[in-house]
């Protein structure tokens, strides 16, 4: 067996742990009989998260390893590594510095790094510090080929080759100033948005839910504004997402939709809101939790147009039959490994490096 054959071995023995760490949490047993020790591990490591983030609720911290159980299979991997000649390939120490906004966000750079011969040097988020590090012990519990590969540090990043680094536009400024000179990518904030137009069905009106509030909205391929045909009916899109309801239960968002709603009234902006979501008109893509943004458009010239122009603001596009690079309605959150953030392929980056 080759290296590489040995990694994605690995990876996907990791994704068989995934899968089966779901199907314990989906038994209506708190913990089964044939739990084995690293489920009941990983279980207390997942309320350790929820403790430190509240954020990160069961439910989105379970859809996430859902998600990353459904990719890491053999014909995934094997298709997505394919494109590219890892052969050539001489190993470096790429810095990884870690967004915290949604369950396992850093992931992917993780399984890039590693599965393309180099090592990772990883800077967590203060939000996302627990489940990253028991996750990568576990893989070199599966593959010892990975130790030594992978080390996490709070300090100073030193020693590396290039980086990869996650953040908003106001850290970005930080990363390009102290890590101009090195290969790197450097992410700002990005946002998503759904464009309609007055046909969507029921059905999927309420996938976009999905889009809106897996996660409270907080990642980057979370729908936070909607494109809208002038004299849109809201209603119809309110009578769909209702199912969605029980998300005001959750204390932080419940306070974030008050105070929101509150500066907005205070303010004497026209909103339209549900009891659980707020729709306010404005330009921006980048909207406040339990908060979605509208603007509406003229005709679809201009709505490319403004696409377009705005491109390197919106990480993901929902619509139906509009665009080549469009994303199915509920289907922002479970992204293919070559859904790559900002358009840019993070294994090509590696490998030209």
């Amino acid at each position: 067996m080759t290296n590489l054959e040995q990694k994605i071995e690995a990876f996907v023995k990791l994704g068989d742990f995934f899968s089966e760490f779901c199907e314990s949490a989906n038994n209506s047993l708190e913990k089964t009989i044939s739990d084995s020790p690293s489920i009941g591990t990983f279980r207390k490591k997942i309320e350790l998260a929820k403790h430190k983030n509240g954020w990160f609720t069961k439910e989105n911290i379970h859809h996430s390893i859902s998600q990353w159980s459904e990719v890491l299979t053999a014909n995934t991997i094997q298709k997505w590594l394919s494109a590219y000649n890892l052969s050539n390939n001489k190993e470096k120490r790429i810095a990884i510095i870690m967004a915290g906004n949604i369950p396992l966000v850093g992931f992917h750079d993780l399984l890039s790094v590693l599965i393309t011969g180099n090592i990772a040097l990883v800077k967590l988020s203060s939000n996302d510090q627990v489940l990253l590090p028991f996750i990568t012990d576990h893989l070199i519990e599966i593959a010892p080929i990975f130790k030594n590969k992978v080390m996490y540090t709070e300090g100073k990043l030193e020693k590396f080759d290039a980086v990869i680094a996650t953040g908003s536009n106001n850290t970005a400024r930080y990363f390009e100033h102290y890590f101009g000179q090195k290969p790197n990518i450097i992410r700002k904030n990005r946002n998503s948005v759904a464009v309609l137009n007055g046909n969507e069905t029921q059905q999927q009106l309420q996938n976009l839910g999905e889009d809106i509030f897996r996660y409270y909205g907080l990642g980057c391929r979370s729908v936070s504004k909607l494109m809208v045909p002038k004299g849109y009916n809201f209603d119809h899109f309110f009578e769909a997402i209702y199912s969605y309801k029980g998300i005001i239960d959750g204390a932080k968002y419940a306070n974030n939709y008050d105070y929101n709603k509150a500066v907005y009234l205070m303010s004497e902006f026209q909103i339209l809101e549900n009891g659980f979501l707020l729709l306010k008109e404005g330009d921006s893509y980048a909207s406040p939790i339990a908060t979605l943004f509208y603007e509406y458009y003229e005709s679809k010239e201009a709505l490319y147009s403004k696409l377009k122009k705005d491109e390197e603001h919106i990480q993901c596009v929902v619509a139906n039959d509009l665009l080549a690079t469009e994303v199915d309605f509920g289907k922002t959150q479970k992204p293919s490994l070559t859904d790559y953030a900002d358009g840019i392929d993070t294994v090509e980056f590696l490998l030209k490096t």
